[in-house]
């Protein structure tokens, strides 16, 4: 039995002793790998095949927020300084920190949907930035789309040892769907950034 079969037995054996038990530990379990940069992709595949699409999709949604907080907490308060330090360093870079901030949630939202920006990156990645928080919590209801699909899909293989094994759940025409908004979601978010990061790149004293 490998981690994510012994996994998914801990979480069948908690489930049978109250309607709470398992979930709290699986939000547990996806904080900590929010914060070990442990791909969430697994995890939400998992959640589809133990609890099913009802009661999965509130589960990991919760712990990806709360996981996601957790990464965006950590940045802010250690890496900050020296993000700081080097985006004084560097015009351009601060202008387009500055145009995430200006942008806030919007920005947030539309990186949350992108297929291209990973989860537990862009988690610390914001929390270094100038990103209000309450605008990275709103932006984080676009992480729903994505853990609707991967737990359905979890729900659709429904066989722990298969998704251990790797076996790539199937991709229907919602998967396409899903796959052409959040690459346009990227286009909107960069073209945003960029014109928000030129406009404050030109109005920098000695432009």
């Amino acid at each position: 039995m490998n981690l994510v079969e012994a996994f998914a037995s801990r979480l069948e054996g908690l489930d049978a002793l109250g309607p709470w038990a398992a979930p709290l530990f699986f939000i547990a379990a996806y904080i900590v790998a929010s914060i070990a940069f442990v791909p969430g992709a697994l995890l939400t595949l998992l959640a589809g095949a133990v609890f099913g699409l009802a009661r999965g999709v509130p589960i990991v949604f919760i712990g990806a927020v709360l996981g996601s907080s957790a990464a965006f907490g950590i940045a802010r308060t250690i890496a900050r300084d020296r993000v700081t330090r080097w985006l004084a360093r560097d015009a351009r870079a601060a202008a387009a920190g500055d145009a995430v901030a200006a942008e806030g949630a919007r920005v947030v939202l539309l990186l949350r949907l992108s297929p291209v920006v990973p989860y537990n990156l862009l988690n610390y990645a914001l929390g270094a930035s100038r990103v209000r928080y309450r605008d990275f919590l709103a932006g984080s209801i676009g992480m729903l789309p994505g853990t609707v699909l991967y737990t359905y899909y979890g729900k659709v293989v429904g066989d722990v040892t298969a998704l251990a094994a790797g076996t790539a759940p199937p991709r229907g025409p919602e998967y396409y769907v899903f796959l052409g908004a959040g690459l346009a979601a990227t286009v909107a978010a960069t073209v945003l950034v960029t014109r928000a990061a030129k406009k404050g790149l030109a109005q920098r004293p000695g432009r």
